[in-house]
């Protein structure tokens, strides 16, 4: 299959199982709409002072690079450049590190009032922030300072693959051996959820040109890896990772958890958009045939990888539903499919102190299942 980065033709498998254009549309606004404007006890997204905003962590009270990085997605996706820049903004004046060891990184974790809760990266708030930021540049154009998109997503990803060289301080996000990303800078392990090729792509075509060579090598290379971390059977991921794809057995990591439930969304969305690994039909296939036949639509669980009940609750259910649904961009057409899309179209957004994680996901699935979670190229 050809993606849509060839074709500009973009999925909208709501509307292929016979839901009404306008109330697609209706669910995606309302969900935007709930999420940055609705009541506090409904919304994450906070305008401060300086023309800036955040997303808060409900569930921790932090704001972290995932959400605003993922905020920032959510807004160029929605052309929503007002609220973009109040994210960045916010970003680039509390999170970004000046100097030192980090020099370049964001700071993962900040109080609403910027003070600094983590001085270390997540990298996946990095690779978010630079793809929002490309896309940004090739929907709005480039601006003055901090809003010279593209020259700051280059900026970002240098960071990435070159710390440390030559004597500088820090380590890079990406191990340079393998070409896979780091959980954190300072540990050999990944995470599978952090593994995004279908970004990996497109900084092959918009990064530093000295190192587009690395990204089309590091697509691969996270595709690869994948292969082994999804488990053959289930298809589930565990959180953490070592480099070959044997769980991290320490913390509880090893099990199909929070940060798990990504990597089902991240092979739909890489298949949609590129179309390059076949496997992943087989893995998304794997991963609805789980939950819609083996284990009958327990999505409120802790799972090992190869299946097994954990008796505890998972902490964000409805994260399970919206990213088994948006791996069916990879899917066959099968019953599994269509039973994981219509549930997650029957599923409300997420209330209470946990929402932000759910219903992030959420929306990333509205967009991708209506056709709606593009790539911005520059016309």
């Amino acid at each position: 299959m050809k993606g849509a980065f060839y074709t500009g033709k973009y999925v909208n498998l709501f509307r292929k199982y016979g839901y009404d254009e306008k109330e697609i549309e209706k669910k995606l606004e309302d969900a935007y709409m709930t999420i940055f404007y609705g009541a506090d006890d409904e919304r994450f997204y906070f305008e401060t002072d300086n023309d800036m905003a955040y997303f808060l962590d409900t569930g921790n009270l932090d704001a972290r690079t995932e959400g605003m990085s993922y905020g920032m997605m959510m807004c160029v996706q929605r052309d929503w450049k007002k609220e973009f820049d109040k994210l960045w903004k916010f970003s680039k004046t509390y999170m970004w590190n000046p100097e030192g060891e980090y020099k370049g990184y964001f700071s993962w974790s900040v109080r609403p009032d910027g003070v600094k809760l983590g001085m270390g990266p997540a990298p996946d708030g990095e690779e978010y922030f630079a793809m929002a930021l490309f896309f940004a540049s090739n929907r709005w154009g480039d601006g003055e300072g901090i809003y010279n998109y593209s020259r700051e997503a280059r900026a970002i990803l240098h960071e990435c693959v070159h710390k440390g060289e030559n004597g500088t301080p820090g380590k890079p996000m990406w191990e340079p051996s393998n070409k896979l990303i780091k959980f954190i800078p300072e540990w050999d392990i990944t995470d599978p959820s952090y593994h995004l090729p279908h970004f990996y792509e497109l900084f092959a075509l918009w990064a530093d040109e000295e190192d587009r060579q690395f990204w089309k090598e590091a697509a691969e290379a996270s595709r690869q890896y994948l292969h082994k971390a999804c488990h053959p059977v289930t298809g589930l991921a565990p959180e953490y990772s070592y480099y070959d794809g044997k769980p991290y057995r320490k913390d509880n990591r090893e099990r199909y958890y929070s940060d798990s439930y990504r990597v089902a969304a991240n092979i739909g969305m890489d298949y949609s958009w590129f179309g390059k690994d076949e496997w992943q039909r087989d893995c998304a296939d794997n991963i609805q045939r789980f939950f819609c036949e083996t284990v009958k639509g327990k999505t409120d669980l802790i799972y090992e990888i190869d299946g097994t009940i954990i008796n505890e609750k998972a902490l964000h259910p409805v994260a399970i539903i919206a990213t088994n649904a948006e791996c069916s961009l990879a899917a066959n057409d099968t019953k599994n499919r269509r039973e994981c899309v219509d549930l997650f179209w029957n599923t409300p957004l997420r209330k209470g102190d946990r929402r932000y994680y759910d219903n992030c996901l959420y929306l990333f699935a509205l967009l991708a299942l209506s056709g709606n979670y593009r790539i911005w190229m520059k016309q």
